[in-house]
Order: structure tokens, then C-alpha cells, then sequence
């Protein structure tokens, strides 16, 4: 599963997804993210706290929240929703972010969210959105957010989202956003625990495989709109990141 980077601020956004040893590097967007163990457990890094996820556990994940998913065996459900469609929520906790991101979902409500997908009605969607959020809600406590370095690594991924396929580089962003390249450099590492570029090169392979899993676009095509100047570089890092050719992958889909 590749997050849809094209379509997360869309305002009714959903996107659910049942999958198994799901792994994911650090990033952040727009959207919630709810994810649920069903089988085994799951390491999930939300900024500085880390969560070990076991069978009935969940993570509640706001938007703009730091976060990864690591898991070598575990069987999940994720789902990623627009902050519009739980929208008196969103309202309610503006400007707050969980001290603690953990909490345990009712059954019901995991086995709901699991019928849920993007074509669903808005009713439905909210009608069990918003059960989720209350059930979250019960036993959540919240901080104020907002800090410098949490505004700072907004406007990076920002920049990334929507500089991907052209002239997405270091000196670019520092271009863009008016800070030094090398404390860039040295922030992000820091942050994020990966360089900018590695970032970048793992957001585009996520676009090229979105592509790839939802079209009948050539290979090279993909890798053209993904930002890749060449099939050969696209080539060899699809390989380095994910085991597999870009033909190996698409005739798995």
C-alpha cells in the first residue's frame, strides 16, 4: 500500500486499506490516520514517542503528525481520512495535538471502518468517523502544538508535495522558504532521521507506484511524472528501495 500523495487534501478524502507487514519511512500529511492491529504488532514512531502496537491496539494519528510504521508480521487495518469530514472534531481540538496518540478501538467500529472506501456515501463516512473520534475522545488527553520546528517541517513536506516531479532539491526548498541550506540539512536528518533526498527519492517511488497500480501509463511514463529524469536512475532505485523491478511490481498488482 502507497499513500496517494495526489489526493490526501481532498475534502472528503478516505482511503482504507487490510494488509499485512506493512512497513513505512517517516513522513507526514493533511489527513487523520487510524490504524489498527489485528494480528501481531507493529512498531509506529508518532514524533518522539515510540508505540508497540499488539492484536486490538490503535493509534489515532493527527494531521501534520511525524509518523512511521514498521512491522515484519502483523495484519492490519489503516484507514486515512480528511479532517473535513469529521469536521466539528477537527474544530474542537484546532490547535491541539494527543499526549498520547494510542487508545483502544471498539470492535465495532474496526469492523465498520473496514466495510468503509473512498465511494462510500458521506453519511456513512461520517457516521463512523465521527464514532471513531468519539471513542478516541473518551479517554484522550491534549497539548497545544504549533511549535517552530513543527511549522518548519510542514513547509518542507509542503514544498516536496508539490515540487516532486520538477526541481525538488535542497537548494530549491532553501530558495523557497528563505532558511540556510546546511541547517536544513542538518534539521531534516535530525527530524526525520533520513536525508532530504532519500525523502524525496522514497515520495516519488510512492507516486510512480500509485501510478503504476492505477494506470495503463508506460513505465517510463511514470517515472517522467514521478520526477525521474531517466528510466535507467528510476530503474535502479525502485530496485534499491523495493527488492523488485518496476516490471516485477506491476505484474504483482
Amino acid at each position: 500500500m502507497f499513500y496517494e500523495f495526489k489526493h490526501l487534501g481532498s475534502p472528503d478524502y478516505l482511503k482504507v486499506e487490510m494488509g499485512n507487514d506493512f512497513s513505512f519511512p517517516v513522513h507526514l500529511h493533511q489527513c487523520y490516520e487510524v490504524i489498527v492491529i489485528l494480528e501481531g504488532e507493529m512498531e509506529i514512531m508518532v514524533e518522539s514517542s515510540k508505540h508497540i502496537l499488539k492484536q486490538g491496539e490503535g493509534l489515532l494519528i493527527f494531521p501534520n503528525q511525524l509518523h512511521s510504521l514498521k512491522s515484519t508480521h502483523s495484519k492490519h487495518v489503516l484507514c486515512i481520512f480528511s479532517p473535513r469530514l469529521v469536521q466539528a472534531y477537527s474544530t474542537n481540538v484546532k490547535g491541539k495535538k494527543p499526549a498520547n496518540n494510542k487508545f483502544k478501538p471498539d470492535e465495532y467500529l474496526v469492523r465498520e471502518i473496514s466495510r468503509l472506501s473512498f465511494d462510500s456515501t458521506t453519511t456513512a463516512k461520517k457516521g463512523i468517523l465521527y464514532s471513531l473520534c468519539a471513542n478516541f475522545d473518551e479517554s484522550a488527553e491534549y497539548v497545544k502544538r504549533g511549535n517552530e520546528d513543527e511549522k518548519l517541517l510542514l513547509k518542507i513536506f509542503s514544498f516536496v508535495e508539490s515540487e516532486f516531479d520538477s526541481e525538488c532539491t535542497l537548494s530549491a526548498l532553501a530558495r523557497e522558504i528563505g532558511y540556510d541550506y546546511s541547517y536544513l540539512s542538518r534539521f531534516f536528518k535530525k527530524a526525520v532521521g533520513i536525508t532530504f533526498n532519500a525523502y524525496v527519492n522514497y515520495y516519488r517511488l510512492s507516486h510512480a507506484c500509485y501510478l503504476m497500480e492505477n494506470s495503463d501509463a508506460p513505465i517510463l511514463q511514470c517515472a517522467m511524472e514521478s520526477g525521474y529524469a531517466s528510466l535507467r536512475s528510476f530503474n535502479r532505485n525502485f530496485k534499491q528501495y523495493f527488492g523488485m523491478t518496476p516490471i516485477e511490481y506491476r505484474k504483482g498488482v
